[in-house]
C-alpha cells in the first residue's frame, strides 16, 4: 500500500511579516505589500517597485536569505526530526554575496554557491543528512514539494523537510527589467490591462510526513499532497508556449497521480504573475482541463509579488489554509478581468467546498511547469 504524504508543520516569512497568519490576513484584506524599493538604486530599471521584507540588511555580513532563514528557524528546530530528508528549493540563493564580492570586492565569490547554502540550512534545521537542491526556475519549490511527496509515497523517506527561499537583489531586479517583464507599479494578475510582474521575496518551510509516522508521533495534520505533475514545453528560454500544452500535461498528470477528476477540484491557486503571456497560457490550460464551468481561481502575486523559487511553497501553505478556512483570497489589484478569466478570477474572497481538492500551478523559465493537488487534513 502506498504511503500518504501529509503536511504536519509549516512556517514562512514574507513581505507581510513573520508567519502564515500575517500573510493570510494581508491577502484576505486585499492589502498589497508591494512598495518602492529602497535597497538599491532603480533609476536605470523599468520599475522602482517590489515587495521586500522590512529589517533585512543588504550587502552586510549575512545574505538576505540567511537573515530570513535564521529568523524562520529560530526555535523551530526542536519540532523538526533530525532524520528527515532535506530539499532546498531556490533560484539564486545567496546571490547578493556574489554581488558584494564583484561590486565591492568584499568576500569570496564561492560563498554564493548553492551547496554552501544547503549545508547552512541543514545546520539551522538540525538535519543530519546531506539533502538535495531543486532549482527549477520559478517552479522550484512546487517541484520540491512534488519530490517530497514522491519520496514519501514510494517509501524512500517517512519525513521530508522542504525549505524555499529567494530575495530581491539588484542582480535579479536588473535581469527582469532587461526582459521588460516588470510592471511599473504593481502586478495585476489576470487583469485585462496587466503589463508585467512585481518581484517579491520570502522564505518558507514545509514538513511532509507519511501519515503513519504523523499519527504515531501525534502530529497535527494540516493537509495532504495528494498528487503532482511536472512537464516542460521546451518552447523558449523565457516565454511560455501559447498553446498551453505543457501546463495541461502537468495538470492532467497531477490529477491522475491523485486519482481524481476535474469535478473533484474546488479551486485553483494559480501562478498568476501578471505578465501578458503567462496569465494567458494558464487560462488556456485551465479552460482546456475544466470544461464544465468556471471555478474560483486566484493569484497572490498582486499582494506579495513573485517570490521566484519560494513562490510555490508559500502558495502551498496559503492553499492549505484556504482549504481549512473554506475561503479563497482575492486576486489583489485585479480591476477588470481579462475576457478569458471572467468568472474565474475576482478581487473578492469566495467560499469553497472543503471536501474538494485544490490545484496549484507554477511555471518557470525554460518552459518548466509544475502542478500539485492538495487536500485537507
Amino acid at each position: 500500500m502506498r504511503a500518504k504524504a501529509v503536511v504536519v508543520l509549516s512556517d514562512m516569512i514574507t513581505p507581510y511579516g513573520r508567519g502564515a497568519d500575517k500573510c493570510w490576513s494581508g491577502l484576505v484584506a486585499g492589502t498589497s505589500a508591494i512598495s518602492r524599493v529602497t535597497r538599491f538604486r532603480t533609476e536605470a530599471f523599468q520599475s522602482d517597485c517590489a515587495a521586500t521584507i522590512d529589517g533585512l540588511q543588504y550587502h552586510q555580513d549575512e545574505s538576505l536569505v540567511m537573515q530570513m532563514l535564521a529568523s524562520l528557524f529560530d526555535g523551530a528546530a526542536s519540532q523538526i526530526p533530525g532524520d528527515a530528508s532535506l530539499i532546498l528549493a531556490t533560484t539564486k540563493g545567496e546571490i547578493d554575496l556574489l554581488e558584494k564580492a564583484i561590486l565591492d570586492g568584499a568576500g569570496d565569490e564561492s560563498d554564493a554557491v548553492l551547496q554552501r547554502l544547503l549545508a547552512r540550512v541543514s545546520a539551522l534545521a538540525g538535519i543530519r543528512g546531506e539533502g538535495m537542491i531543486v532549482s527549477a526556475a520559478c517552479a522550484s519549490s512546487s517541484a520540491a514539494v512534488a519530490r517530497a511527496a514522491a519520496m514519501i509515497r514510494c517509501g524512500r523517506s517517512d519525513a521530508v523537510l522542504v525549505v524555499a527561499c529567494d530575495s530581491v537583489t539588484e542582480f535579479i531586479f536588473s535581469g527582469f527589467s532587461s526582459l521588460m517583464a516588470l510592471d511599473k507599479t504593481a502586478a495585476r494578475p489576470f487583469d485585462i490591462h496587466r503589463s508585467g510582474l512585481s518581484l517579491g521575496e520570502a522564505a518558507a518551510y514545509l514538513l511532509v510526513m507519511s501519515e503513519e509516522r504523523a499519527v504515531r508521533e501525534k502530529r497535527p495534520i494540516i493537509g495532504a499532497v495528494a498528487g503532482w505533475g511536472l512537464s516542460d514545453d521546451a518552447n523558449h528560454m523565457t516565454g511560455p508556449s501559447r498553446e498551453s500544452e505543457g501546463l495541461i500535461l502537468a495538470i492532467t498528470k497531477a490529477m491522475k497521480s491523485a486519482g481524481i477528476g476535474a469535478d473533484d477540484v474546488g479551486f485553483i491557486a494559480a501562478h498568476g504573475t501578471g505578465t501578458v503571456y503567462n496569465d494567458a497560457m494558464e487560462m488556456g490550460a485551465f479552460r482546456a482541463v475544466f470544461t464544465h464551468a468556471a471555478m474560483p481561481l486566484y493569484s497572490i502575486k498582486g499582494g506579495m509579488g513573485h517570490t521566484m523559487g519560494a513562490a510555490g511553497l508559500v502558495e502551498t501553505i496559503i492553499a492549505l489554509r484556504s482549504l481549512r478556512e473554506r475561503t479563497v483570497p482575492p486576486t489583489i489589484n485585479l480591476e477588470e478581468a481579462d475576457k478569458d478569466a471572467v468568472g474565474w478570477a475576482t478581487s473578492r474572497c469566495r467560499a469553497v467546498d472543503r471536501h474538494q481538492a485544490a490545484l496549484l500551478t507554477n511555471a518557470g523559465f525554460s518552459g518548466v511547469n509544475a502542478a500539485l493537488i492538495l487536500a485537507s487534513g
